[in-house]
């Protein structure tokens, strides 16, 4: 089987209430509320901190890093673009300072809802920023959490490293394949 080159997901409309909110300063950053990517109901949903680069200065879309890196361990596990539906704990990319504990402290509840609404077979955490919101454990960290599965709110839940620093300490990606792997078994793919 050829293996398909890393793409970019379709992105999910936000809802009127998420598009429209002022709760936090985010808000004023002047970017654009993304809700999601990917395949809405899929049995894999995975949590990033934020939407990050989706497009060039000139507004093309592109397939950013994080994306890359996700997408090809994903592959190499077994688990298919079309089983994965991506979010994030804060909606918009921020482009400036803001208060991080807020934001996401209001932010979150927004995914509670996605979650809800999804209610995907497993959750796969990337990153210290998530592990700790979707927690609510402001010491949590993957290295302590990762490798195996734990119960958030009667969710199956994976953590594993962020694939941006994955890409940075590429010796990383053993773990972060390991962890995709998990999942696949999870979801009995392999």
């Amino acid at each position: 089987m050829k293996r398909p080159h890393p793409a970019i997901l379709p992105e999910d409309v936000a809802p009127v209430a998420g598009k429209t909110c002022r709760q936090c300063e985010l808000a004023d950053h002047g970017t654009r509320v993304i809700w999601g990517e990917g395949s809405p109901g899929a049995p894999v949903f995975v949590v990033l901190d934020n939407p990050g680069a989706r497009e060039d200065k000139n507004g093309v879309p592109f397939l950013c890093g994080t994306r890359e890196t996700m997408q090809k361990a994903a592959y190499e596990a077994g688990i298919e673009s079309g089983l994965i539906y991506v979010s994030y704990i804060l909606k918009c990319r921020p482009r400036k300072a803001y208060d991080k504990e807020k934001a996401r402290a209001i932010c979150i509840n927004y995914l509670w809802n996605q979650l809800e609404a999804a209610k995907p077979a497993i959750v796969i955490c990337l990153g210290n920023v998530v592990c700790q919101s979707f927690f609510g454990n402001p010491a949590a960290e993957v290295k302590q959490l990762r490798g195996k599965v734990h119960a958030v709110r009667d969710y199956s839940v994976i953590t594993s490293y962020h694939p941006l620093a994955v890409r940075r300490r590429p010796v990383l990606y053993k773990y972060f394949l390991e962890d995709w792997r998990l999942a696949a078994a999870k979801l009995k793919i392999i």
